[in-house]
């Protein structure tokens, strides 16, 4: 099973831009010496109070000269936002960076004022999606390539560096609506799973689906599923359960709010937007921890886990020990330290 760290490089009230990179940067160098698998990259735009990686393969980039062993990976690039053969180059010279550990994790973001600010209509966010990934694709695996279509066309263009992985660096995607699953499955893709608008039992039936199109699609094995999941170790359970709570119910209350603000924005994408942001604004502390989230011991952090792969068949998380953004440096680093040193062995 595959253990990485999700990291929004944070940036609370309080935090300078600068200590906001000299903290992330130590936790990562952290995550570097005690063996964690993975880093993962959010991209984040225009929300000071609460993240400075708005700009994912740079920092990948940088984490790649400062590291030797660790997998750098975008979780996710927002590729509607993208110009293809821009984040083509750029991805690939991360690859070599890196020598190999990029892994380039892609999806759509579902946060309307991130589409409305740099002008790209978010209705228009699936079919630039699937537009951009495929020109990746295609400038990573041929000599020159050309493509036409709605939203780009290329003539024989020729784009340097190829990635240093053959014949690219792996590709995962995000799922968030049940009818992304299947889609996805159908591709072939490895996904990425989360809990952010519903709970860890309702995955089930649509990692199934996913699993059920990916065979029917002809390819090999089961398909690939890792769980983004906001994670949090203490050496007691009671620090455990009350260290992360005014981050993780700040971070609820807050993604409610955002979810209502922008269910007018009326695309199927987002339907039941208003709902769920009301219930969000209304979760409890004990329904969060039952329902969202991996909190406590190690010990029961080691038995959730195990409970989640046998329920769900995961080949990895990415564990989010900071939701929120309001932990303190000290803690992360405390529960970054447990998960490495006294979970991860547990699955080895």
């Amino acid at each position: 099973m595959e253990f990485g760290m999700f990291h929004e490089f944070q940036c609370p009230e309080g935090h300078s831009e600068v200590q906001a990179f000299e903290e992330s940067f130590a936790q990562v160098d952290a995550a570097e010496r005690w063996g964690l698998d993975a880093m993962w990259l959010a991209e984040l735009h225009m929300a000071p109070r609460r993240s400075v990686l708005s700009a994912p393969l740079s920092i990948a980039s940088a984490i790649a000269a400062r590291t030797t062993r660790i997998k750098i990976g975008t979780a996710v690039q927002v590729l509607p936002l993208c110009h293809p053969v821009r984040i083509a180059e750029e991805a690939a010279t991360v690859d070599h960076i890196s020598h190999g550990r990029l892994i380039f994790g892609v999806g759509r973001s579902g946060f309307v004022w991130t589409y409305d600010a740099y002008g790209v209509p978010y209705g228009e966010s699936r079919e630039r999606f699937a537009e951009t990934l495929e020109v990746i694709k295609r400038a990573w695996t041929n000599r020159r390539f050309s493509y036409a279509g709605k939203y780009y066309n290329f003539d024989n263009v020729c784009v340097v560096p190829k990635p240093y992985q053959k014949p690219h660096p792996p590709i995962r995607v995000a799922a968030t609506s049940s009818d992304t699953f299947p889609a996805i499955g159908a591709l072939g893709y490895p996904i990425f799973a989360a809990v952010r608008l519903g709970t860890l039992s309702e995955l089930g039936p649509d990692i199934r689906a996913y699993r059920e199109a990916y065979r029917a699609a002809g390819h090999p094995g089961e398909g690939e599923v890792f769980l983004r999941v906001p994670v949090y170790i203490a050496d007691t359970a009671a620090r455990a359960r009350s260290e992360p709570e005014e981050s993780i119910m700040h971070f609820y209350r807050l993604l409610g709010r955002g979810l209502e603000a922008t269910a007018s924005a009326g695309t199927r994408a987002i339907e039941g937007r208003a709902e769920r942001g009301q219930r969000l604004q209304s979760i409890s502390y004990d329904e969060a921890l039952r329902d969202k989230l991996i909190v406590g011991t190690p010990e029961i952090v080691v038995d959730r886990l195990h409970e989640l792969r046998e329920e769900l068949g995961l080949d990895g998380i990415l564990a989010e020990l900071n939701c929120g953004g309001l932990i303190p440096h000290e803690q992360v680093m405390s529960a970054l330290r447990l998960l490495c040193e006294k979970v991860i062995p547990r699955f080895n």
